[in-house]
């Protein structure tokens, strides 16, 4: 019996079928591709949902801090200018000490959000074996107006190192309650949660200060 082998023909696909096929080919490359793009649009969207709200907190609290730390600095300045320019004087009444005042409120701009309090008081430690400490006269600002401040001969208190018989001080106290911008726009004065925590940080300072023109300091119509 004699074996026969039948030779097929090969049949290869014309220029125009294998163009066709590289056609198909790439355009499942690229739609494979633009879904992968697409999935990874979703992605980065989602992240950015998470992330964005923190880097914002994050912006805000350092702007805040940032003011906060520098509004204080000026509740300082403020404390220290007004003494030092009263106990330059020699005598001084009660529209001099108001106009100091006025200066020393300006030194908190442009914060304008609440207005601080600055009260001047002249202390006199009287020459007795135990001395006492009295105002001899006060004034203080207080939402930009001018008023009395402490009554004369009223008994105060002074530092221990400070309580020397037979001299006379100048005290000023500079307080601010600060208003974080965010809290203050958003006028939420009673809310729980971070901006209740901190809206109306309290800022303080005291100086006493000696007069330096003369031994003390009289205000004859305060």
């Amino acid at each position: 019996m004699t074996d026969r082998t039948i030779h097929m023909p090969e049949t290869r696909p014309s220029g125009k079928a294998r163009t066709g096929l590289l056609h198909a080919a790439v355009g499942r490359a690229r739609a494979l591709a633009g879904t992968f793009a697409k999935a990874r649009g979703g992605v980065a969207a989602v992240e950015f949902a998470f992330i964005a709200p923190v880097l914002l907190s994050l912006y805000f609290v350092s702007m805040e801090v940032s003011q906060a730390i520098e509004v204080n600095k000026k509740v300082g300045r403020v404390g220290s200018m007004v003494a030092d320019l009263i106990t330059q004087q020699q005598v001084t009444n009660k529209s001099e000490v108001d106009a100091i005042l006025k200066i020393g409120e300006s030194i908190l701009q442009p914060y304008n959000r609440t207005k601080g309090k600055i009260v001047v008081t002249a202390i006199q430690v009287t020459d007795e074996d135990s001395p006492k400490v009295k105002v001899a006269w006060s004034r203080q600002l207080v939402n930009g107006s001018t008023s009395p401040g402490l009554a004369a001969g009223t008994t105060t208190t002074v530092p221990a190192k400070l309580k020397i018989r037979n001299t006379f001080l100048v005290r000023v106290e500079s307080e601010l309650s600060y208003a974080p911008v965010i809290t203050w726009a958003a006028g939420q004065k009673q809310v729980l949660g971070l901006a209740a925590a901190f809206d109306g940080i309290s800022m303080k300072e005291r100086y006493y200060l000696r007069p330096r023109m003369s031994p003390t300091v009289p205000c004859s119509d305060c």
